[in-house]
């Protein structure tokens, strides 16, 4: 695993955890909360993504520990994560957008996660000449 991936990968699932743990704790202030912060719907939706980024968290954690062991099942444990990843974004955006709400400070970590997994999701797909084999240097460094 390149360490690229494995830096952004550490920074995203770790955030995710840290960020449900604060929002349980409350201890975001009033101020930096999304729009409607207090309205029962918009609390439920972002509740909703609870399992979405507990999910990304352990997949990602995972991959970067399979990766230390050189375990080939870190590829797609990578690409999993990645691609959900992508999709928690994704759904993020889409609902401040549809609301029309743009506020910088939820967009920003939002695009972020929408955007990262992009460059490396090729990557992740990437085969050896057709063959069907994994490339074993994607990641490594070597390539």
């Amino acid at each position: 695993m390149r360490l690229s991936l494995k830096s952004l990968m550490v920074v995203t699932d770790v955030g995710f955890i840290i960020y449900w743990a604060i929002t349980f704790l409350e201890w975001i202030p009033k101020t930096y909360a999304y729009q409607d912060y207090s309205n029962p719907l918009l609390v439920s939706w972002n509740m909703s993504f609870l399992p979405l980024d507990l999910f990304i968290s352990g997949t990602g954690l995972m991959a970067i520990a399979l990766s230390a062991k050189r375990n080939p099942l870190w590829k797609p444990l990578a690409l999993i994560s990645m691609v959900l990843t992508f999709c928690s974004g994704l759904q993020a955006i889409a609902f401040w957008s549809i609301r029309l709400d743009f506020d910088l400070l939820w967009w920003i970590p939002n695009l972020f996660l929408m955007l990262y997994p992009l460059f490396f999701i090729p990557g992740l797909l990437q085969r050896e000449g057709g063959s069907g084999r994994e490339n074993k240097n994607y990641g490594s460094g070597k390539n």
